[in-house]
């Protein structure tokens, strides 16, 4: 019955990623479209032009390889926030390569992500359009509020950790300021190395050691994966010191869900808007933020909100392997907000460093695992 459940559960979505496809490929062109594809090269030419007038570096001329060429690591902890914290979603490593490297790279998603993008229709070829790839590797984990129990804890949300390989791509409209977002991950639930890296930081910081990772959902390891697809929308109406863009992401796989969210950044700005996505990040990934922008001196405070309604949660609910604690979907919340707030450094030479604060209310509704979730991050990165 599990298994039907979430096979009910995955082609439900993917009904809904496709409707959503259509409905957004079905806004009428523009009256001038026909004017603007005879002169094609002339309008991309102006059009980043003027873009270049207000910003500098705003887009990137995919020709150029050097400009693409980022890559960024992020390390998240509970205990980067006041007060501390060892709960919930604990920790996440990831490191996030963008650039054509990440296209042609071997070891890479990229042409099943791509495969996956033409069967649902995600192809935004439009005049203007420029094409970004990355890719990303990175473990997380998630464990209860008492660590020091030995055995399966009933009361509380279980340990549960994945360790995965993703690969992105962006569509970038620079006409309409658009941008298409697409990333597929693979990775494996219940594997023994996220706990272990975990024992040896509290034995480096002399903290107390979690006892329970056997318990962890789909222990001993599942294979899992998850694709996302998201149409984000850039305000262009704003000042060159405030962007605010919005968000509509759908996902199918150990994350179920659809979410609307509301982002803005604002201080001194220079890279371009579609290139900093920090409300794509779920827990570990996609937290990284890398960029393709060109290396730019900025300052910035970002910060957002988003409204998720989620139908599948593997790291509470387990997959198909069993588990020593899940839940089941009616003891769960299906409607989550999400908040995020932090601040970006980033100097010429091409290195950033940002921190930012991050949280959810509670996915679970009765007992002791009914609290919010909250987190801390650092981001380092270079634009090459």
């Amino acid at each position: 019955m599990n298994a039907l459940k979430h096979w009910a559960v995955f082609l439900g979505f993917r009904y809904l990623v496709t409707l959503g496809l259509l409905t957004a490929s079905s806004i009428a062109p523009a009256a001038d479209a026909p004017y603007l594809a005879k002169q094609e090269p002339q309008w991309i030419q102006l059009a980043s032009l003027i873009e270049e007038e207000k910003r500098p570096a705003l887009h990137l001329d995919n020709r150029n390889s050097r400009a693409g060429k980022s890559w960024a690591l992020a390390f998240d902890n509970d205990v980067l926030v006041p007060g501390g914290r060892d709960q919930d979603y604990t920790y996440g490593i990831n490191f996030t390569q963008t650039g054509d490297n990440a296209r042609t790279a071997l070891i890479s998603l990229n042409r099943p992500l791509l495969a996956l993008d033409k069967w649902l229709g995600n192809e935004h070829k439009s005049l203007g359009t420029q094409e970004t790839f990355s890719r990303e590797v990175g473990v997380f984990g998630f464990t209860p509020e008492d660590i020091s129990i030995r055995q399966a804890n009933q009361n509380d949300r279980p340990y549960a950790s994945l360790i995965y390989l993703s690969s992105s791509r962006e569509q970038i409209d620079l006409v309409d300021n658009v941008a298409w977002k697409s990333t597929l991950t693979i990775g494996g639930l219940g594997f023994g190395l996220v706990g272990e890296l975990q024992d040896v930081v509290h034995e480096v910081t002399s903290s107390e050691k979690p006892q329970g990772w056997d318990n962890q959902i789909s222990e001993g390891g599942e294979l899992t994966g998850r694709y996302v697809l998201a149409r984000q929308k850039y305000f262009d109406n704003t000042s060159d010191n405030l962007e605010v863009k919005s968000t509509i992401q759908t996902s199918i796989g150990y994350l179920t869900e659809a979410s609307w969210s509301l982002s803005f950044r604002g201080g001194r700005i220079h890279s371009p808007w579609s290139s900093f996505n920090p409300e794509l990040a779920s827990y570990g990934e996609k937290s990284s933020y890398s960029s393709n922008a060109k290396p730019v001196d900025e300052r910035y405070f970002w910060a957002g909100i988003a409204f998720k309604a989620r139908a599948y949660n593997a790291f509470l609910q387990g997959q198909f392997r069993d588990s020593s604690v899940t839940y089941d979907h009616s003891e769960l919340n299906p409607l989550l907000v999400e908040a995020w707030a932090g601040y970006t450094f980033a100097f010429k030479h091409g290195y950033r460093i940002s921190y930012v604060l991050r949280g959810h209310s509670s996915e679970i509704k009765d007992g002791a695992g009914d609290r919010n979730l909250l987190w801390g991050g650092i981001i380092v990165a270079r634009s090459l």
